[in-house]
């Protein structure tokens, strides 16, 4: 009886350490398994902001970040999205108020496009098509346009996940109604620019990280 053919062996896995952008920190936050550092790139984590700061009232915005770089074992990340846990949205509900929502599409200074929705949650009621519901969402596309017109990704998203965009919303809708929360609760990366994979990506992150720690001291 002939002997079939024998299966080519797979190369074996190696696993990978995930750290987070420098711009947040350029800590560990999960390993990956891989038979080639090419199947690497393109995977996805989700860590919670408390993961990254320490800060447990944090935990319920969740990060989500994208490997666009392996060197040796480490695989290297960018920004790729955000979100507010489900249940502490659920929590900001309450009866008789209101929750309006916008969402826009941005590109930011440095090229990337993003979807990313923005929530205003009201002390009274205020119907989702009223005067007033259209010029909170007129504050927050003028305010989250602006910010992306000067900001590269690493620092809005930095001004997403702290609340600084949020507050800069709230300031301005807060003219038009009263209102308990404003968050931006979700961002999405639509699109990559090329440039992000290669080693100009490693040092213009490098920088922007020093940028950000020398605006925040």
């Amino acid at each position: 009886m002939p002997r079939r053919p024998s299966a080519e062996k797979k190369a074996p896995k190696q696993i990978y350490t995930i750290y987070s952008p420098r711009y947040f920190g350029y800590k560990e936050i999960g390993t990956t398994w891989a038979s080639d550092p090419s199947q690497v790139i393109g995977r996805t984590i989700w860590v919670s902001l408390y993961t990254l700061t320490g800060d447990f009232s944090k935990q319920y915005l969740l990060i989500r970040f994208k490997i666009v770089r392996v060197k040796d074992s480490v695989a290297e990340t960018i920004f790729y999205g955000h979100k507010y846990g489900r249940e502490f949205v659920r929590s900001l509900v309450r009866r008789g108020s209101s929750r309006i929502d916008g969402i826009f599409n941005l590109t930011t200074k440095d090229g990337f496009d993003l979807r990313v929705q923005a929530t205003a949650f009201t002390l009274k009621r205020v119907r989702s098509h009223s005067i007033k519901a259209k010029l909170i969402r007129k504050a927050m596309k003028k305010i989250l346009e602006e910010a992306a017109s000067k900001l590269n990704l690493s620092q809005l998203a930095q001004e997403f996940v702290l609340g600084k965009t949020a507050s800069d919303i709230y300031q301005e809708a807060k003219k038009i109604t009263m209102l308990r929360h404003v968050g931006v609760i979700k961002s999405k990366v639509l699109k990559v620019p090329g440039w992000v994979y290669t080693e100009e990506g490693v040092e213009r992150e490098l920088k922007e990280a020093e940028e950000i720690k020398e605006a925040a001291t």
